[in-house]
C-alpha cells in the first residue's frame, strides 16, 4: 500500500453520508470486495467480511438499496395479488389469506425481497410490472384471475388446483382428495342422499366436486343437488333453504366449499329443526379454528396454508432466477369432530 493511500485509509471519508468507495478506503480493499461482504457472500474471506461489516457498523453505513436495484434491474420486490374483495363476512384478517401471506412472507425475507399485497380487481398493472414477479392466491371464475396477472409478463405462480391445458405453475392442496375424504365419512356414517355445496366455476371447487362424486358412486351412495353458492355464510344458509323449501329432509349428508358455507347451511338446518349429526352430517373445508370453536364442532377438511405459502414464495424466486419449478400439490386430510 502506497503512503498516500495509507494515509487515506486512516481518515474518515468527508461528508455526511458514508458511501460504499469510502469504506472500501477504510477497509483496505476493493469495493467490489465491500459488496460482496455486505451481502455475506461466501467468495470473501471470513475475516474480511467481519471487517468490512464491522466497519459498516461502526461508522453508519447502510446499503443504498434503491442504487443497488437500479444497477441489478431488480426491485427485490414480489407483488401478491389476492383474488378475492374482502367484507365484513370474508376479511382479509381471516386464517386465509392471512396464514398463507405468513408462510409467502417467510420465503421473500429470507431472500432479502419484499411483498407488496394487493387484492383482485383492485390490483393495478403498474403495480406487478414495478415487481420482479407475482404470486396469484386464487385463480378466480374461469382461470380470469389468471389471465390478468398474465398480461402483466411478469413471472407468476398461483395457489390454485391444477387442470388440463395450464401453462403456469400452481401450488394447492389435493381438492379431489379432499372432497373424497369428506365423501368416504360420509358413507361410514352411513349417509347415503348427499350434496355439495360450492361454486363449481373455481377450479378448486370443481376438483373437490369430482372427487366427492366419484367417491360418492363407488360406495353406493346418491348425490341429489349440486348448488352454487357464493364462500359466504349468507351464501350456505341461502342454498339450503332453497334445497328444504321443496323437501322437508330432501338429504341427509352435506360437503361444502368452505367452513363457512357449512356453518350457514347449519344455521339453516337448525332453524328448520333438523338435528346436526342427528339428522343431516356436515363436513366444511378449509379446518378453520372457526371450525373446531362452532357448534356443534365442525368436521373439516385440512389446508396446510403456511407450508402452502412456503412454497410459493420459493416457486417464484426459481421463476425469478431463471428456473423452471414445477407445480406442486399438498395432501390433504379430514379433521372429524362431531357435526
Amino acid at each position: 500500500m502506497t503512503v498516500k493511500a495509507a494515509k487515506r485509509k486512516q481518515r474518515r471519508p468527508r461528508g455526511d453520508r458514508l458511501t460504499m468507495d469510502d469504506l472500501a478506503v477504510l477497509a483496505g480493499v476493493s469495493k467490489v470486495t465491500v459488496s460482496r461482504a455486505l451481502s455475506d457472500n461466501d467468495l470473501v474471506a471470513p475475516e474480511t467480511r467481519k471487517k468490512v461489516q464491522e466497519l459498516a457498523a461502526k461508522h453508519g453505513y447502510k446499503v443504498n438499496l434503491h442504487a443497488r436495484n437500479l444497477r441489478l434491474q431488480k426491485s427485490y420486490t414480489v407483488a401478491v395479488v389476492v383474488e378475492m374483495t374482502p367484507s365484513a363476512e370474508r376479511p382479509m384478517s381471516d386464517p386465509y389469506p392471512l396464514e398463507i401471506l405468513g408462510g409467502i412472507s417467510q420465503a421473500l425475507a429470507s431472500a432479502g425481497y419484499n411483498l407488496l399485497l394487493t387484492t383482485g380487481r383492485g390490483s393495478r398493472e403498474d403495480q406487478i410490472h414495478a415487481a420482479d414477479g407475482a404470486i396469484l392466491l386464487g385463480q378466480g371464475m374461469g382461470d380470469d384471475a389468471v389471465r390478468r396477472v398474465a398480461e402483466s409478463g411478469a413471472p407468476f405462480v398461483v395457489w390454485g388446483a391444477p387442470h388440463p391445458g395450464q401453462d403456469y405453475v400452481v401450488v394447492g392442496t389435493d381438492n379431489e382428495q379432499g372432497g373424497a375424504l369428506a365423501a368416504e365419512r360420509l358413507l361410514a356414517l352411513g349417509r347415503r342422499r348427499l350434496v355439495f355445496l360450492g361454486d363449481t366455476a373455481h377450479a378448486e371447487l370443481a376438483a373437490r366436486l369430482a372427487g366427492y362424486r366419484r367417491a360418492i358412486e363407488a360406495g353406493g351412495a346418491r348425490l341429489v343437488a349440486n348448488l352454487t353458492c357464493p364462500f359466504t355464510f349468507a351464501g350456505g344458509f341461502n342454498a339450503v333453504e332453497s334445497l328444504l323449501a321443496k323437501d322437508a329432509k330432501p338429504f341427509d349428508g352435506l360437503f361444502c366449499g368452505s367452513d363457512l358455507v357449512a356453518m350457514g347451511a347449519i344455521r339453516s338446518l337448525t332453524d328448520h329443526g333438523l338435528s346436526v349429526p342427528g339428522d343431516v352430517s356436515v363436513i366444511g373445508y378449509d379446518d378453520t379454528p372457526m371450525a373446531a370453536n362452532f357448534v356443534p364442532p365442525l368436521t373439516s377438511i385440512h389446508q396446510n396454508w403456511r407450508e402452502g405459502g412456503i412454497l410459493l414464495g420459493e416457486k417464484i424466486l426459481a421463476l425469478i432466477d431463471g428456473q423452471q419449478p414445477a407445480s406442486e400439490v399438498m395432501p390433504a386430510s379430514i379433521s372429524i369432530r362431531s357435526s
